[in-house]
């Protein structure tokens, strides 16, 4: 083998075997590009299950195949996606096995487009999550608008095309432009202010609008200042932004995203021709109602007319009303006088029957009874109470222990007379004892004892 891939061959027509040609064509291209920097779509990208990553990077008019591994792959697989445009470092090298010539990258990153899409992305997700495009917090549009904001550019064809539409449609309409840059750096600070502007100007709706073009000059709609300030907006918001097939941010926020400027006009402008028409059936439908209710109203009044009566009659009628009345009033009140005496007598024969007095007298009379029947009772009952008692009296007698000492008997105790002395075991020889006799008490000493 060759130490130098530059080297020669020799004039002998030296025959190199395929393994040799890819080696040296490998080497090779790793000197001459040993690191670069290039820019192109993703296409093709395969992620098999080894964690490297496989993708074909591509302009409109050749294309290389790329291979980025593992450890560098981890860090930029969520980046890669088909039709990105990307920015890719890495060495220029050939694959041997086919004799594919690839690049073997260490670094991928977004370029161009490619960013800016990422961003769009990232910030519409963001705002989705937040429930800013959700579909309940968008309001409708005004049926028939007089009043309507338009934030564009003063000097581009939008204006014009707007204007055009609501002249042909609806002049009666009044347009305010609020002139707003659509491009550039200062363009999301003034079109936030615009709607700002716009917002509190209480129009009936609002149009924000801008032509064609690539995905940088309408970025200033992708702004998340730009979108918030759509979401805050009070009044209702037509977005048209670009082309029909132009999509931004502010048409996710808007309340109704129309394709171009000239049918978000024809949205708000209603057709004046439909109007009128519509103005013609009203006024048709009103004269038909009206004529009917005055026929009505014509044969309501003829046939009041024929019920209607002189009012001399009708106060005769009143006045003979009023006589009839007045008899009947008369009579009810001669039968009520006599029905109240007639009751009043029946009253005032019971209330003498119930005279206080009567009753008083039944009472005391009742009272004297009761008095004699208490001492009589109560005389029964002491005298009951002392038989009973001389009962107890001379059983107690019997049985009290004073009338057994008075047939001679006495009663023992010791001298302290706290003890009742009932058995000869109970004393000593020479112990001083009390006995009780009927007419008082002895003290004794005790001599001897003997035992029965």
């Amino acid at each position: 083998m060759l130490t130098d891939p530059f080297q020669r061959l020799g004039l002998d027509r030296e025959v190199l075997t395929v393994s040799q040609l890819n080696q040296r064509a490998r080497s090779l291209l790793e000197d001459v590009f040993p690191q670069i920097w290039v820019e192109g779509e993703l296409s093709n990208i395969a992620k098999p299950a080894s964690g490297h990553v496989y993708f074909t990077l591509k302009d409109p008019n050749a294309q290389v195949r790329c291979a980025i591994f593992r450890q560098q792959a981890s860090r930029v697989r969520e980046l890669l996606r088909d039709g990105l445009l990307v920015r890719v470092r890495g060495r220029v090298s050939l694959y041997e096995g086919r004799g594919d010539y690839q690049m073997i990258l260490d670094s991928v990153e977004a370029a161009g487009d490619g960013a800016l899409r990422l961003a769009f992305e990232a910030l519409k997700a963001v705002l989705q999550a937040e429930g800013l495009f959700a579909a309940e917090r968008k309001r409708a549009l005004p049926k028939y608008p007089q009043r309507i904001g338009v934030i564009t550019s003063p000097s581009g064809a939008v204006l014009h095309d707007i204007v055009s539409v609501f002249a042909r449609r609806a002049p009666h309409v009044q347009l305010t432009l609020i002139p707003s840059a659509v491009q550039g750096r200062e363009a999301t600070a003034q079109i936030v202010h615009a709607i700002s502007l716009a917002d509190s100007a209480q129009y009936d709706a609002i149009i924000v609008a801008r032509g064609g073009g690539s995905l940088e000059d309408l970025w200033c709609f992708n702004e998340e200042a730009v979108a918030r300030a759509i979401a805050e907006c009070q009044t209702p918001i037509v977005s048209a932004i670009g082309h029909e097939t132009d999509v931004s941010i502010s048409d996710f926020v808007a309340d109704v995203r129309a394709p171009t400027p000239s049918a978000a006009a024809e949205l708000l402008a209603p057709d004046r021709h439909e109007l009128l028409q519509q103005l013609r059936n009203t006024q048709h439908q009103l004269t038909l109602r009206i004529n009917t209710q005055l026929q009505r109203q014509h044969t309501q009044l003829q046939h009041l007319r024929q019920r209607l009566r002189h009012p001399r009659e009708r106060l005769q009628q009143h006045s003979q009303r009023l006589d009839d009345l007045s008899l009947r009033l008369e009579r009810a009140v001669r039968g009520t006088v006599q029905q109240q005496q007639q009751s009043c007598t029946h009253l005032d024969a019971r209330l003498y029957v119930q005279h206080p007095r009567e009753h008083l007298a039944q009472q005391q009379q009742h009272l004297l009874g009761l008095q004699q029947r208490l001492v009589r009772a109560s005389q029964l009952s002491l005298k009951q109470a002392q038989l009973s008692l001389h009962s107890v009296l001379q059983t107690l007698q019997v049985v009290s222990p004073l009338a057994t000492l008075e047939r001679g008997y006495s009663i023992l105790s010791s001298d302290d007379q706290q003890q009742i002395i009932r058995s000869v075991q109970s004393v000593q020889p020479a112990q001083t004892l009390k006995a009780r006799l009927a007419d008082g008490y002895l003290t004794v000493q005790v001599q001897a004892i003997t035992q029965a």
